[in-house]
């Protein structure tokens, strides 16, 4: 068995840009579901929205990098709005459907044929991400013995992590605030805080837009670290893994989004390692199990796990279980 291998892999998952990016999306569906109440299964079009803004800015239009970087997180704002405007009036599934039928619309038209001379169609773009990394500080890979990153991963992951700093605080500080404290409120009894003179629907576009933003932090992570955009990297399992990682790491948990995530990756990288290692050695027999199938097996595992989770733990490991209790008039 290469323990090395299994451990090594699995560890560069609790820090590297694929974790970060969920990280991200999580925090700010935590903002939306975990605090709000808001089921909004688009979350995956936010990401896409400024990922593309920031590609088609760069490389279609030939804008600066940071103007692509502000174009993005417009179309995250420009994207609230369009999607609060007609769904912050229902509530439940029928909120829960809608967001879910306008983040394949966003993905369809990233897609589309029509618009592939801006988009790129389904190869999507590529060549916007140059200004990155001539940034970079790092010069060498960071080698730790079972870990490594070259220096594009390093600056990746750092600039990652700053994001992901900065959106905590941000979080902390709106949650306490006598804003959060409305939001929160709305979670639990809309119909109560209307009674007291608060505007609902603005409060909840409020958290869309917040949510929505700090999320398609996430979309630039996952567009930098790849150099290249691509439809279908945001479909709507890319939303229902984010909201398994929130519900893994606790609901209106501040810190929940991004230990669950860091245990969502680290599980599935470990099983999606370990799996073919005891097919290999035996372990496992092939006629049970080939090395081809052994992915498709981890995200069952996987998911079986997450199941007894919410069967016996619905408020996740570090969440409150009075946190995942939602109006649902």
């Amino acid at each position: 068995m290469n323990w090395e291998l299994i451990f090594g892999v699995s560890l560069e998952s609790l820090f590297n840009a694929t974790m970060i990016a969920y990280a991200l999306a999580a925090i700010g569906l935590n903002v939306h579901f975990g605090y709000t109440g808001l089921l909004n299964f688009g979350q995956s079009a936010f990401l896409g929205v400024a990922a593309y803004g920031l590609a088609m800015a760069v490389a279609t239009f030939g804008a600066p990098f940071w103007l692509g970087l502000v174009i993005g997180l417009l179309g995250a704002v420009v994207l609230a709005l369009l999607l609060g405007i007609p769904t912050l009036r229902l509530r439940a599934d029928y909120l829960a459907i809608v967001t879910i039928a306008a983040a394949e619309i966003i993905r369809l038209l990233f897609r589309s044929v029509t618009l592939s001379e801006w988009t790129g169609g389904s190869d999507g773009l590529q060549r916007f991400s140059d200004d990155f990394y001539a940034m970079n500080p790092y010069s060498s890979t960071l080698d730790l013995g079972i870990v490594s990153w070259d220096n594009r991963e390093l600056w990746v992951m750092t600039v990652g992590w700053i994001l992901i700093a900065v959106s905590l605080v941000v979080v902390f500080l709106a949650m306490r605030s006598p804003w959060g404290r409305v939001i929160k409120a709305i979670r639990e009894d809309e119909d109560a805080v209307r009674s007291l003179g608060k505007n609902v629907v603005s409060y909840k576009m409020q958290s869309l837009i917040l949510g929505g933003v700090l999320g398609s932090l996430g979309g630039f992570v996952i567009a930098l670290s790849n150099a290249a955009v691509q439809p279908d990297t945001y479909g709507t399992e890319f939303t229902f893994y984010a909201y398994t990682i929130v519900i893994l790491g606790g609901a209106a948990r501040v810190f929940g989004p991004v230990i669950g995530s860091m245990i969502f990756w680290f599980l599935l990288a470990f099983i999606n390692a370990l799996l073919p290692e005891l097919i290999k050695n035996g372990y496992i027999p092939t006629w049970f199990m080939t090395p081809t199938q052994a992915g498709a097996v981890g995200y069952v595992l996987v998911g079986l796990g997450l199941i007894l989770l919410l069967v016996f733990r619905p408020q996740g490991i570090f969440g409150d279980k009075k946190e995942v209790m939602l109006d649902g008039r």
